[in-house]
């Protein structure tokens, strides 16, 4: 995120805790579409339409959350109340039954929902570390969120963008590889392994995972630029006329697999 959507995101999420529906939905919107693979962004979004009274929009908003972390039971159990307030009462037995099966792990103490309450408030202590320029602070905060909830892969994307930024870019390959292959249709986890490839001096690998983004969306617009702008530092560059919209990149070496 940029500085003003890092702010909207702040904002948003204050709103979002004190209750105040108003503020949490003018702040939270600022950040589509950039963070609509973010599923904590249409989580909040969702029950911050709710308390207003939008129910078709905090209906959407928490099927996306859902769409993008299947496991989020915190916004399954937000939505089935949306869809009971909307009298669909079978979705929502369905949901809230759901939900009850995300049992935890054997030997876990905490259940699903409380997980997933602790694993959010870690990522927003991570947030405002990386806001405050504490990146090792952050990391720890981003891999504490994870520990809880390993599938909340928008949180993996914030650590492989922070390891990077402090300066560990092939730790960051690694966790956002891992985003990559559990949830290919988080194009954000494309367009910054693009960028950190690129710092390692990897432009076509770069250039390669952007146009896989611009191959499951035209409009990103941020994928395309970093194309362009890579291709003109060239000796050689590409016209710049010329269509970057090719096929999906090939499966990069996962340092996992070593």
């Amino acid at each position: 995120m940029n500085p003003r959507q890092r702010e909207a995101y702040r904002l948003g999420r204050i709103g979002f805790e004190r209750g105040d529906a108003s503020v949490a939905v003018e702040q939270l919107e600022k950040l589509m579409p950039a963070c609509r693979e973010w599923a904590d962004v249409h989580y909040m979004l969702g029950v911050a339409y709710e308390r207003r009274g939008d129910l078709p929009s905090a209906a959407h908003s928490l099927e996306e959350a859902l769409r993008i972390n299947p496991r989020y039971a915190e916004a399954r159990l937000a939505l089935s109340s949306v869809y009971e307030s909307q009298g669909a009462f079978e979705r929502s037995r369905r949901l809230t039954e759901e939900a009850r099966s995300l049992v935890p792990a054997s030997g876990e103490r905490l259940d699903p929902t409380t997980r997933g309450k602790l694993a959010n408030m870690h990522a927003a202590l991570g947030d405002a570390y990386r806001e405050a320029g504490e990146l090792r602070e952050a990391i720890e905060a981003y891999r504490k969120s994870l520990d809880r909830c390993p599938e909340f892969h928008d949180i993996r994307v914030r650590l492989g963008v922070t390891l990077r930024d402090a300066g560990h870019p092939d730790r960051a390959i690694r966790e956002l590889v891992r985003v990559r292959r559990a949830h290919p249709q988080l194009l954000d986890a494309g367009v910054q392994l693009g960028l950190t490839l690129y710092t390692l001096g990897r432009s076509d690998e770069a250039i390669e995972q952007w146009r896989a983004v611009l191959e499951r969306d035209p409009s990103r617009d941020d994928a395309r630029t970093y194309i362009r702008m890579v291709r003109s530092a060239r000796p050689d560059p590409v016209p710049p006329e010329e269509d970057i919209t090719l096929p999906a990149a090939p499966r990069l070496e996962d340092p996992l697999d070593e």
